[in-house]
This record gives C-alpha cells, sequence and structure tokens, in this order.
C-alpha cells in the first residue's frame, strides 16, 4: 500500500481533482521505453495528444506481440499512423456511416482492425460478400492477423494475441476503440447491461439465415437467377457471406452495430460499447468486432485512402498525455483516494462496474484490496 488509510464511519479523507482523464486518453498501450515489434519498428502506440474536442494517437501499426508468419504475399511495414477520435462520443441520429473497408478500428496497441468483409463478392457482383473470416483464414497468422496490400498488419476478428487467454468469468478488457470514439471490449462482459447478472458471453443478434439456397437477401428482396449465390455446401457452407446473416433485434445482447449501452469496468456510469462476438466455443462469429455501420458520429480522416494520418488544427492547443491504465481509478481523477472508494462502497455487492478491479461482476474485499494497495497518484 501506497498510503495507508483510516475508515472511521465511513469518514474520508480525500483530494479532489480539477480534471479528468477519459479512458479514451488514458487507456492505450504504451510504448515509453523505445521497444521495437516486427521489423525493427517502434510497437505500440507512441503519443497521445489530446485537446478539448480530439484525442491523436499515434502509432506505427506494430503490435509489442510477435506477428507472423502469414501465408500471403503481402508485407508488414510501419505506417506512422496517427488517428483522430472525438473526445465527446455522439450517437448519430441520422444516417449511419458505413464501418466499410480497411481499417474502422484502432487497438489499444496501435494496430488496426478491419471490418467482417474482404473486398471482395461472388462473380464480383457486390451482392455476396465474403467475409474474411471465412474467404481469408488461410493467410492468417497465429493471432488472427495478415498484411493488407498497402502493408497494413490487420485483423479482422478477435485479436487473440492482445486479448490473451480468453476468461469466461472476467469482464473482458478494453481492447481498442472504434472511430466513433466508442469503446471495444472482448467477448465477455456483464450478463446485464447494469453491471448485474455476473458474467456472460456477449452475444450478438446476428444468425445465420433459414434458406436452403442464395436466391434472396435479408430483407426479403427476391433476387434474378443471374444474381443468386453459390449452392450452400461444403465449399461454401452458410455464413461465409455476409448476406447468409440475419439481425434479430434482442435475440442477443447486442444491437444491430453489435454494441450496447452498458456499465464496464472503465466506464462505471456507463457507455455505449462494440464487443468481439465469439460462439459457444470460443471461435469469432459474425459479425466479430463492429456490425456493418457506426454507433456514432465518425469524424473524417480516419476512413478511405490516405487516411489515418492526421495532425491537429490549425490553432487546436493539445496535450501530451504521460501516463498508463489505473485500474482503481474510477472517477478518471489520476489519483486513487476517497472518491474513488466511495464509489467501490457504494458498489458494493453483486454488481460489476464501479470498484470490480478483478473484472469477476461482485465488488467486494478482494477489489478493496486492490484499491488500498493502488493508493495515491497513478502511474
Amino acid at each position: 500500500m501506497k498510503t495507508p488509510i483510516a475508515i472511521i464511519g465511513l469518514t474520508l479523507a480525500c483530494a479532489a481533482s480539477a480534471a479528468t482523464v477519459p479512458p479514451l486518453v488514458a487507456q492505450w498501450k504504451m510504448n515509453t521505453t523505445g521497444a521495437t515489434g516486427y521489423g525493427g519498428y517502434a510497437a505500440d502506440v507512441t503519443l497521445v495528444r489530446y485537446s478539448s474536442t480530439n484525442v491523436y494517437v499515434t502509432a506505427q501499426g506494430i503490435p509489442s506481440y510477435t506477428i507472423g508468419p502469414w501465408n500471403s504475399p503481402n508485407s508488414v511495414v510501419g505506417l506512422n499512423w496517427c488517428f483522430k477520435l472525438p473526445l465527446t462520443q455522439s450517437p448519430n441520429t441520422g444516417t449511419r456511416t458505413n464501418v466499410g473497408l480497411g481499417h474502422v478500428a484502432v487497438m489499444r496497441d496501435g494496430s488496426a482492425i478491419y471490418s467482417s468483409r474482404d473486398a471482395r463478392s461472388y462473380n464480383n457482383q457486390g451482392i455476396w460478400n465474403q467475409t474474411a473470416w471465412v474467404f481469408e483464414r488461410g493467410s492468417f497468422d497465429a493471432c488472427y492477423g495478415h498484411p493488407s496490400p498497402g502493408s497494413e498488419y490487420h485483423q479482422h476478428a478477435a485479436p487473440i494475441c492482445l486479448i490473451g487467454a480468453l476468461d469466461p468469468t472476467k469482464h473482458s478488457a478494453l481492447i481498442g476503440f472504434a472511430f466513433d470514439g466508442y469503446p471495444i471490449y472482448g467477448p465477455y462482459g456483464y450478463n446485464n447491461a447494469d453491471g448485474s447478472g455476473g458474467i456472460a458471453r456477449i452475444t450478438s443478434s446476428f444468425s445465420p439465415r433459414s434458406i436452403t439456397a442464395r436466391t434472396s437477401l435479408p430483407n426479403g428482396t427476391q433476387l434474378a437467377p443471374s444474381q443468386y449465390g453459390p449452392a450452400i455446401g461444403t465449399t461454401y457452407p452458410l455464413g461465409c457471406y455476409v448476406e447468409d446473416w440475419q439481425f434479430i433485434a434482442g435475440s442477443g445482447h447486442l444491437d444491430i452495430h453489435n454494441g450496447r449501452t452498458c456499465v464496464t469496468p472503465e466506464y462505471p456510469s456507463g457507455t455505449y460499447a462494440y464487443f468481439v462476438t465469439i460462439n459457444a466455443a470460443q471461435q469469432p462469429v459474425y459479425p466479430y468486432t463492429l456490425g456493418e455501420t457506426y454507433y456514432g458520429i465518425v469524424p473524417a480522416g480516419n476512413t478511405g485512402p490516405g487516411s489515418g494520418r492526421n495532425s491537429p488544427g490549425s490553432g487546436e492547443s493539445v496535450t501530451s498525455f504521460v501516463g498508463g491504465p489505473c485500474g482503481a481509478d474510477f472517477n478518471g481523477s489520476r489519483v486513487v483516494d476517497g472518491a474513488d472508494l466511495g464509489m467501490l462502497l457504494s458498489n458494493w455487492g453483486n454488481r460489476g462496474g464501479a470498484g470490480d478491479i478483478d473484472r469477476n461482476g461482485v465488488v467486494d474485499g478482494a477489489d478493496l484490496g486492490s484499491l488500498l494497495a493502488g493508493w495515491g497518484n497513478c502511474p
């Protein structure tokens, strides 16, 4: 314990902080030692800057864990990304932004996540769109990643080398952020959105369609024979195309974007969050990370050709963040103090969120001990 404290009748002595640091600033896997990864490029995130409106994340796109080999003619190089994320996230109440191709989110280690698609469709008609998990899986390395034609290392499904061993008894770690600024979590979370109900595998609301032939679209549109997809069977099993899936609202935990509004350990007051989806055998399942559209408003500059090389605008004052994640700092003050202790005690019992440091869905003495051990300024 850094600083012993006395708790007498729940009278707490604490120091208030004038500012808070949100997870979008503090939760990156920072490279503070000059460590290198694949090809000798700087690993993980090398710089985080933030203004009153945006967060700028700089990375080469190279994780610190071992990547490769992959069965691909493409190569991986460092790409000097700078992704711009909105510090305050907003739901998109208008026309939703398509997730699209290429990088759609950035992981905590600065590497990229791609959408479910692989840019190809049956007979090149743009109707039966291939899922990368099925059609490109043979080229993936052990981390489910491979290089793009533009030399960008990326994953289309659960980034298992970043997530680590899947533990169905713990709320999964925050693994990155979509370009609308909302967090992405691994596959396990609190069963109920308010943090109650224990830990569960967070399920999508997409299911394979009940079809025997690919003659129609999920919305019921009947196709012309020239637009039919291939026969369902061993070569093209049900589920290998995006159009093989249908969204059934409420059939799983998640909405059509593959997220939900809920309490998480990093967001004890709640946030919208995306979740990586897996099946009961812990294998990735559609839509894998994000759905076909973003939930929130996506700022320009991260998607499309030449994207991911942003810089602060003229006159935009930015601050460089120095530090790292601080598990017991529930209010983002960068100090573990009486305010955090009060949040933990107020959430005591069979509920996750504020105080659930060990992420098991229960706030108890183990969490209290961890908070006291981390008392004081965050690293």
